[in-house]
């Protein structure tokens, strides 16, 4: 959850509930104020951060290494022999994958672990199955690395089944998201809470054109086609813009004030917390299709309570 979204407040209640407290990818600067708070609120429990690779520049991975961070997961790519660096530095590298031979690739770079995400999962994908279809093809892969299950997470339940799928342990986002810590936009969480679908698209994608799971409002109603495939113009732009990334993760929050259904112009930022209820019909409202099965807001140390098997 970048963007905001996955900030202090939640990373270290989620530490201190006795989970692996994630932080999203921010600018640099307040990346490494985030990890500060989060070793002030919750001293003594680890620390991750999740980098997503098509928006990381150096300065980002060194304030990894200069903080010391437990963990650092790397979703959608590597590069500069990142895995290798990072693990010297001391943090557990792990890396999300959606695919066999990703999960391969990840091996090879030296992952201590990975991520197997499904498909129903929330935000930006890499899966291309259901979470428990594809989880023994990425348990074949690493030896005695750690997997964890990430996509259709929201109960006790379904942990227990993860882990009686020999998954080690599982990754939960839109749990996390429904919770009192998330930065996220109250409008954008009570949207979820009454959504009776999710969809998967490539619509907001300016600088990052990589399928997606959402709900559905004005803009994807306007713009994608009854498959959630960006109609022709926004995907040619989307498509045009992907040189984009190579500027890195910045505060680029002043751009949704120019996104409107009318216009096919849709960035992947989604509505943290303080943006006006207006901008909701044009921006990203991500979402796993765990949305459909949870029905409140909760506190981050309930979320993880929920989560737990007895």
């Amino acid at each position: 959850m970048g963007g905001g979204l996955a900030g202090a407040p939640l990373a270290a209640a989620v530490a201190n509930a006795g989970g692996l407290g994630t932080l999203g990818i921010a600018t640099p600067r307040q990346l490494r104020a985030s990890i500060e708070q989060v070793r002030e609120r919750a001293p003594g429990r680890a620390v991750a951060v999740n980098l997503l690779m098509p928006f990381v520049h150096r300065r980002h991975v060194a304030v990894c290494v200069e903080c010391r961070v437990d963990a650092v997961v790397l979703a959608f790519g590597e590069k500069w022999g990142l895995v290798e660096h990072l693990r010297g530095a001391g943090a557990f590298v792990f890396v999300m994958v959606g695919t066999e031979k990703q999960a391969r690739a990840a091996v090879a770079w030296g992952a201590d672990g990975l991520i197997a995400q499904g498909r129903q999962a929330g935000g930006h994908l890499v899966g291309t199955m259901a979470a428990l279809d594809f989880l023994p093809h990425a348990l074949a892969v690493p030896g005695n690395r750690p997997v964890f299950l990430a996509g259709g997470i929201a109960t006790a339940a379904d942990t227990s089944a993860a882990r009686d799928a020999g998954a080690s342990g599982v990754i939960a986002g839109t749990r996390f998201l429904l919770t009192h810590e998330a930065n996220a936009s109250r409008e954008y969480q009570r949207r979820i809470l009454q959504a009776d679908k999710t969809i998967e698209t490539d619509l907001f994608g300016l600088s990052w054109p990589l399928r997606h799971r959402v709900i559905p409002n004005a803009a994807t109603r306007r713009w994608c086609g009854n498959d959630g495939k960006a109609k022709a113009f926004p995907a040619a732009l989307n498509a045009a813009s992907r040189p984009l990334s190579v500027l890195g993760y910045f505060d680029a929050g002043a751009l949704m004030r120019l996104q409107s259904p009318a216009r096919p112009f849709f960035t992947p930022l989604a509505p943290v917390a303080g943006v006006p209820d207006a901008w909701l019909d044009s921006a990203a409202l991500y979402a796993g299709e765990t949305a459909l099965r949870i029905g409140e807001l909760t506190s981050a140390s309930e979320a993880v309570k929920t989560l737990t098997p007895r």
